[in-house]
């Protein structure tokens, strides 16, 4: 297998952490929270060198939500993850005592991204630590400075050097960790790598996070606030320069307000957006969405440098390319719609299922609205910023993968459950085969589960008469 002494280091070193008191672990993860904040300017320069990003977008990006989900660890990991009592046994069960522990996966290998450099890759790593795992990160290609400096800073902070270690950053040590002795996987990429390592996994059976792309919609109903809905729409198409999984590249618009909301948007395109694109493959695979939309006869809004794009489809032109395929660059597809009902299934026109944003004043239309949309997360009112809470799971269904990162869930998916069960007494009946054996449990079936009291009365008789027989 490959990557074999890396793995073999990982294990011993994670044999001896998850041996480490809870609070020790949790002291360490609150020195790299303060070692992060103080490290801001080192670590942003690094960044920019790699992917240009700007400092001041991404202290609210990355270093904010990343810092938060920290202390979120610091304080609820030690009860989220302390053996917990079940109570509720079935009769048959007298005398058990069942604990159910939360127990690490192991050695587990992180894929990492580029787009969102510290919060997407240093949440998941806190959380494999924390939860008692050792970590084979795997950095991007495009981190090729501020992915070793990332790594350097857990040691920094007191995490062991073979309990966390940083692969290089090359493309080929993605397919090496998917093959490696690894317990559990995470990936954060686009919906194409995901598939082919999920498809590698599966064959070795090996369980895994996929956090895939997006083809987020924004909902904008005719009582809206259209202006707010305008920006907020603008915000999320153009945030990171596009290069975001929750971009939002689809709006359905209340027919009655689409020439107003377009309006708006007209007056914002030709504001300048900050950042650079990573790569072009992505530009590309833009173009052939214009094209598509062109063909179509749709009219297509870009700014006078061409890094954004609007395609404008009231007449909600079917199989238009740009309503189901994730783009990675700006741009955005304005729809109509005419009624509530047909929302569902427009929205869901994509099979990239990660995050819907509803601009409504009517809350309740919200929340209904969201139980009809599978869905990872529905926001009211604005777009993206909400899901970042620390406390609440981030996970997509369909093409956007499964599994979650962040809060109590995200945690606890680098854990497995094991039932610790625990017998009092010497009485088995289990273990005896006696005449009678056969009326205590047809007897006790029906006392404990008959539709009428006579029917459990006589089941408690015929349990006794069982009872008698056997002894």
């Amino acid at each position: 297998l490959p990557l074999e002494q890396e793995t073999q280091n990982g294990r011993q070193a994670q044999a001896a952490w998850a041996d480490t008191n809870i609070r020790e672990r949790l002291q360490t993860v609150r020195r790299f929270r303060h070692m992060l904040v103080e490290r801001v300017e080192e670590l942003s320069s690094a960044i920019r060198t790699d992917t240009k990003r700007e400092r001041d977008e991404l202290v609210g990006t990355d270093f904010l939500p990343t810092a938060a989900a920290a202390k979120f660890l610091e304080q609820n990991a030690k009860h989220l993850l302390a053996p917990n009592t079940v109570g509720g046994r079935p009769l048959w069960l007298f005398g058990c005592r069942d604990v159910v522990h939360r127990r690490p996966r192991g050695l587990v290998g992180i894929i990492g991204t580029w787009n969102y450099p510290i919060f997407l890759n240093v949440v998941p790593m806190l959380q494999a630590v924390v939860a008692g795992n050792a970590v084979l990160w795997k950095p991007s290609e495009w981190m090729p400075t501020s992915g070793p400096m990332i790594g350097k800073l857990f040691h920094a902070a007191g995490f062991p050097e073979s309990l966390v270690q940083t692969l290089p950053s090359d493309r080929e040590f993605g397919p090496k960790l998917a093959e490696a002795d690894i317990d559990f996987l995470h990936f954060t990429g686009s919906e194409a790598v995901g598939r082919r390592l999920a498809t590698r996994l599966g064959e070795r059976l090996i369980p895994s996070t996929m956090e895939l792309s997006g083809c987020d919609a924004l909902v904008v109903r005719a009582d809206a606030n259209i202006d707010l809905a305008a920006r907020l729409a603008w915000y999320g198409q153009t945030l990171n320069a596009g290069q975001t999984c929750m971009a939002v590249q689809r709006a359905y618009v209340a027919k009655s307000r689409y020439v107003e909301f377009v309006e708006r948007l007209r007056k914002l395109i030709e504001q300048p957006i900050p950042g650079h694109f990573v790569g072009n493959q992505a530009v590309q695979h833009r173009e052939s969405l214009l094209e598509d939309a062109h063909s179509q006869n749709c009219e297509i809004i870009q700014d006078s440098q061409k890094k954004t794009c609007v395609i404008l489809n009231p007449e909600n032109r079917p199989n238009l390319r740009a309503n189901r395929e994730a783009c990675f660059v700006p741009l955005l597809v304005v729809n109509t719609f005419e009624t509530d009902d047909e929302l569902p299934r427009r929205i869901t026109e994509s099979p990239s299922l990660l995050a819907v944003s509803v601009m409504t004043s009517e809350v309740k239309f919200a929340e209904e609205l969201a139980a009809k949309l599978p869905v990872g997360s529905v926001v009211v009112n604005d777009v993206i910023v909400p899901t970042a809470h620390p406390a609440t799971p981030f996970g997509g269904r369909g093409a956007s993968g499964w599994g979650v990162t962040q809060g109590a869930e995200g945690l606890l998916e680098f854990t497995v459950p094991q039932v610790v069960t625990v017998r009092r007494g010497t009485f088995r009946p289990h273990a005896d085969a006696k005449p009678g054996s056969s009326d205590v449990t047809h007897g006790l079936l029906r006392l404990t589960h008959s539709r009428t009291w006579r029917e459990r009365f006589r089941g408690l008789r015929q349990m006794i008469s069982g009872m008698r027989r056997s002894r």
